[in-house]
């Protein structure tokens, strides 16, 4: 071939521009991660791909076109994968609309807020296209913990109460913590701290008693109840569609009125609220997190591991106070770990417990860890390795990142306080120990610490617990057996109360 060939050609290239070199991209495969918190398509493609889209208000629709690409098998098989019970997707429809022009119309099942954006290669993934719809009005964490506590005990709102307040919580209690710090443009800036006897707003009784259908207490005296007609629907908030791995919000059963709440009057000794657990499943969606030699994948395990310490948590009480568990994410869908940590704050948690399970390069690696946030750098170079290979799950995940997503990761870690890793050191010794006790293997006998971004509420004591290597074969057959797993929640739940027999939960005052 001549030079002048070759320069031929090469300005061709560049003047065919990103659309048209794209034009040889092909779907090498599709998926579809629908969940309550929002719903995921993702194409992934041998090439970066463009797109436009437009949406369409009635009835709600979506129309995206991918143009450079024509249509094949496995973008058909995009159809098949939309399940009756996705709360955004109603069914959509892919075809070739142009010459290398392929458009898909999703018909939705209420209006969204649609992010179309793309992911460069990572992991075993190649270039991925993803669409998140996001519901108009996001969930609500603290509405999805209020539904879920009424639906198991709605005997606690069966009359209002002074010394128990509306379901366990309790809204005027100093904090062990610096008050709630915004962690977004526009979030309401806290109040001082509430002294214990003065009259002040509980929106959360507030918000509690709106979905039991009856008013709130607007101050700390107690208010009359008032009754309601047999017949008269409760006040809800507006019509959501069915939720994946959620609790719907519904009107809840008047209690027997000998009936009240578990937590007594509030003494020096025992504060009267709800004490909540949050418990961060780790990886999910698109990020399988590590895969054993078996094909057993984390994501799954620590979802199991959840739900059974879940269960435990549910049906215990630190000092006559109910314990309520709340998880980060229910079903397999990613959430980013900044997300993670917000939803905890959001939901004013007690703890945060992360459950992963870990991966070396060696399958010798072997024992379950339990780690802390390091503001100082990490306790080792295992612990600087795993916190690493931790932190980069947004990038597997895949999420949209913008500069506010950094800046707010960043401020967390600046907010971060020692009396918080102090409580986490505390707390990750008490786990260790028990896991210890029921004869699982620890890879360090001591809280090791780096800098997991997974840790950083600046207000709730946070751990996060290496199961056990997934990448050893013993090991992961250990995690995939249901008696394993059940003595492992054992040892998490008495690590736990362990931890609040030797730290008595404080009150809180954190501003919702």
């Amino acid at each position: 071939m001549k030079r002048r060939d070759l320069l031929q050609g090469g300005t061709l290239a560049l003047l065919l521009g990103v659309q048209q070199i794209a034009r040889g991209a092909t779907i090498v495969a599709v998926r579809v991660w629908p969940a309550a918190d929002y719903t995921r398509v993702t194409i992934e493609s041998n090439a970066r791909l463009q797109t436009q889209q437009l949406t369409v208000g009635s009835p709600p629709r979506l129309a995206v076109d991918i143009t450079g690409i024509e249509l094949n098998p496995q973008l058909r098989e995009l159809v098949g994968k939309i399940k009756p019970g996705d709360p955004y997707i109603n069914g959509l429809r892919v075809g070739q609309f142009a010459p290398n022009v392929v458009r898909i119309v999703f018909d939705l099942k209420q209006a969204v807020i649609p992010q179309v954006f793309s992911l460069a290669p990572v992991a075993a993934y190649r270039d991925r296209l993803v669409l998140d719809l996001h519901p108009q009005e996001p969930l609500d964490p603290m509405e999805a913990l209020i539904a879920e506590r009424l639906r198991d005990a709605p005997s606690s709102t069966a009359k209002g109460d002074a010394d128990t307040n509306v379901a366990g919580f309790s809204p005027h209690e100093p904090s062990r913590f610096p008050p709630h710090l915004p962690t977004a443009p526009g979030a309401p800036v806290p109040s001082a701290p509430v002294r214990p006897g003065t009259a002040a707003v509980d929106p959360l009784g507030e918000l509690m008693a709106q979905q039991a259908g009856r008013p709130g207490p607007a101050v700390s005296a107690p208010p009359a109840a008032p009754g309601r007609s047999p017949g008269a629907p409760s006040p809800l908030p507006p019509t959501l569609p069915p939720l994946v791995g959620s609790i719907p919000l519904k009107p809840v059963p008047a209690a027997p009125p000998s009936v009240v709440a578990r937590s007594g009057t509030a003494t020096a000794n025992r504060t009267d609220r709800l004490i909540i657990v949050a418990l961060d499943p780790g990886h999910g969606g698109e990020d399988p997190g590590a895969t054993g030699p078996a094909g057993t994948r984390e994501k799954d395990i620590v979802l199991q591991v959840a739900f059974k310490l879940r269960d435990r948590i549910n049906a215990s009480s630190v000092n006559g106070n109910p314990m309520r568990a709340f998880l980060t994410r229910d079903a397999d869908f990613f959430v980013p770990l900044g997300t993670r940590v917000q939803k905890a704050r959001r939901v004013q948690a007690d703890l945060f417990v992360s459950i992963h399970a870990d991966a070396f390069t060696t399958p010798a690696a072997r024992g379950a860890s339990v780690f802390a946030l390091s503001q100082h750098g990490a306790s080792s170079s295992a612990a600087r390795y795993m916190a690493n290979k931790e932190n980069e799950s947004d990038k597997v995940g895949g999420i949209n990142v913008g500069d506010h997503e950094i800046q707010v990761q960043r401020a967390l870690l600046d907010m971060s306080t020692t009396a918080q890793i102090n409580d986490s050191l505390k707390l990750g010794s008490a786990m260790l120990g028990e896991i210890k006790n029921v004869g699982a293997r620890l890879h360090k006998g001591e809280v090791e610490q780096a800098g997991f971004a997974v840790l950083k509420a600046p207000d709730i004591p946070s751990v996060l617990v290496e199961t056990a290597f997934i990448s050893n074969p013993e090991e992961e057959a250990n995690l995939r057996s249901v008696a394993y797993q059940d003595s492992l929640a054992e040892a998490l739940m008495r690590g736990i109360q362990r931890y609040f027999a030797q730290n008595p939960p404080l009150a809180r005052s954190r501003q919702l």
